[in-house]
């Protein structure tokens, strides 16, 4: 029995230096700070491109556009990630961020649809473009999250269940869900820039209100995705895109947390996730063939794509139930791509401050064609990758100090040694079992889950 017992607290101790080793992992990842670069870069995007007392945005520099509406989601986003990462240490600044959201909110976020129905009603959110109200969801879901504000959320939840689950249609063939792509008469659908966004709402929707409807939408929407959109290679559709690799693989990265099916099915989800993601930095389809992710073009819609990936590859990093080296692989193209950012902007005229659609050059266009989309993509950038950075340090901070907490330091000379691994601060092995402390460099070292001083 002491034996069962001692193996036991052997392998928790195990589990947990593995946990600290991968937060130790990921902390060597980080290359610099890029907090006070990213909150420059936040102010210059609402300076440059917001209407402050409607909180939307214009399509180019100081141009309004009526028909703007989808990328609205994606500019408030990197508000609301902004606000989160400051709500805690900056309050004013967060309160400025909230009012935004508020205002975005009360403005419909530009929703051209206007009045829609027989009586003139405004119907807040409601469009004829599926893919349109999908991802102003998404927002809405990230507001609530964030704030709490459960109007939100409440908004969210009526627009998918009136509106976007209700134009599906069953497919005999793969059992799943199909949306179109609009209700105007341009064009059916189905494609990935509705589906991608349709099978992660209706996971998160589950994530939150736990009721068993949303998490078979989801599942019926990734099925018919998966079967009759995605492709071998992991391409999302074709032609790949980042908004789609991205969506898809946070849709997949959810799934995996809330799906009730097997254990095999759940970690299909966790490897899709990451092929999906990988595939956008990776590919020489959606990069410049060296990593960087490549303009996808030059108009409102195409230039903002990027704005869609890069904060669900930061969630990928950030998900501990993710595999550390695949989580590592992509923190790593993250930042590559922040730095080349970032050392072609031009920061002279600032808070005026515009993007390239090509990261690998500085804007050198006039001001009248600064694209709202192009901007909001690198801020999206440089705005989640502080993000990212902020909680990799804080998190590896904490498991440091519980460790610190937790184990007390003891001579080498009171402890038996020879039944137990040795391991160094961070959680790597350095002795196995029987080798003992012989000629083992002074230092603090971890033996049967204490922390033992050999000197």
């Amino acid at each position: 029995m002491f034996r069962n017992l001692t193996i036991s607290a052997l392998l928790l101790f195990s589990a947990t230096a593995g946990l600290a080793q991968g937060e130790a992992t990921l902390y060597r990842t980080i290359k610099e700070n890029y907090e006070t670069k990213a909150d420059s870069m936040v102010n210059a995007f609402i300076e440059s491109f917001m209407v402050k007392n409607k909180g939307v945005f214009n399509d180019k520099y100081q141009q309004f556009a009526d028909n703007a509406y989808w990328t609205q989601a994606h500019a408030m986003d990197v508000i609301v990630y902004c606000y989160e990462r400051h709500k805690e240490d900056n309050k004013t600044l967060a309160n400025k961020y909230k009012s935004y959201m508020t205002l975005w909110y009360n403005n419909k976020a530009n929703n051209y649809a206007g009045a829609s129905t027989s009586d003139g009603t405004y119907r807040m959110f409601e469009n004829p473009f599926t893919d349109d109200m999908c991802w102003i969801t998404l927002t809405l879901l990230h507001m609530y999250e964030a704030t709490g504000t459960a109007k939100y959320y409440t908004a969210a939840k009526n627009i998918f269940d009136q509106y976007i689950i209700k134009r599906a249609t069953e497919d005999a063939e793969t059992g799943g869900l199909w949306l179109p792509w609009n209700t105007n008469g341009d064009g059916d659908g189905p494609n990935a820039c509705t589906q991608s966004p349709a099978t992660l709402i209706a996971a998160k929707l589950y994530q939150k209100s736990n009721q068993e409807k949303y998490l078979d939408y989801a599942k019926k929407l990734y099925a018919y995705t998966s079967k009759k959109i995605v492709k071998a290679d992991y391409r999302v559709e074709e032609p790949p895109l980042t908004y789609t690799q991205g969506t898809f693989g946070e849709a997949c990265r959810i799934l995996h947390h809330v799906t009730d099916e097997s254990s095999a099915i759940k970690a299909k989800y966790k490897n899709l996730a990451f092929q999906y993601i990988n595939y956008a930095f990776t590919s020489g389809r959606c990069t410049n063939g060296q990593n960087i992710l490549r303009n996808e073009g030059t108009n409102g819609d195409q230039s903002i794509f990027k704005a869609v990936l890069i904060p669900y590859a930061v969630n990928f990093v950030l998900d501990p139930d993710m595999p550390i080296s695949n989580r590592k692989t992509i923190a790593d193209l993250i930042q590559k791509n922040t730095k080349t950012l970032y050392t072609n902007l031009n920061w002279d005229r600032y808070p005026i401050v515009f993007c390239n659609f090509d990261w690998t050059k500085p804007w050198t266009g006039e001001d009248k064609d600064a694209s709202m989309g192009a901007m909001c993509s690198g801020t999206s950038l440089l705005e989640n990758t502080a993000r990212m950075q902020k909680a990799i340090t804080e998190n590896y901070e904490r498991y440091q100090q519980e460790q610190q907490d937790a184990i007390e330091a003891i001579p080498a000379a009171e402890i038996a040694v020879n039944n137990y691994g040795i391991y160094t601060i961070d959680g790597r092995q350095v002795r196995t079992p029987w080798q003992g402390i012989d000629n083992l460099p002074k230092g603090l070292y971890i033996i049967n889950g204490k922390k033992v001083l050999v000197r």
